[in-house]
């Protein structure tokens, strides 16, 4: 199995809202991608957070369904909403569990 951790920091313009828009669109992805065995997310709330504000965590079956996830439409989507309301940086880790 793979895990998939995505750290996300966002402008200061970022509402509360969009953060947790963004946590909602991101659940909403197991019902279209395959080989997904669990998916998290949330707004993080640690003092050491280093800025970054929310955590995205799809744990997939193998690495053919991590490659299949990346060009999938509808992560592509939520991508693109990511960035339209104010990503500034990111932070991804795969590891293999």
């Amino acid at each position: 199995m793979i895990d998939h951790i995505v750290l996300v920091k966002f402008a200061e313009t970022t509402t509360q809202e969009q953060l947790q828009e963004v946590v909602d669109r991101f659940k909403a992805l197991r019902a279209h991608l395959t080989g997904i065995v669990d998916i998290q997310a949330g707004i993080n709330f640690s003092e050491k957070n280093q800025g970054f504000q929310v955590v995205l965590s799809v744990r997939f079956e193998d690495k053919a369904a991590l490659a299949a996830y990346g060009p999938n439409p509808e992560h592509q989507a939520v991508a693109a909403f990511i960035r339209e309301v104010g990503r500034v940086d990111s932070l991804i880790v795969d590891i293999e569990i």
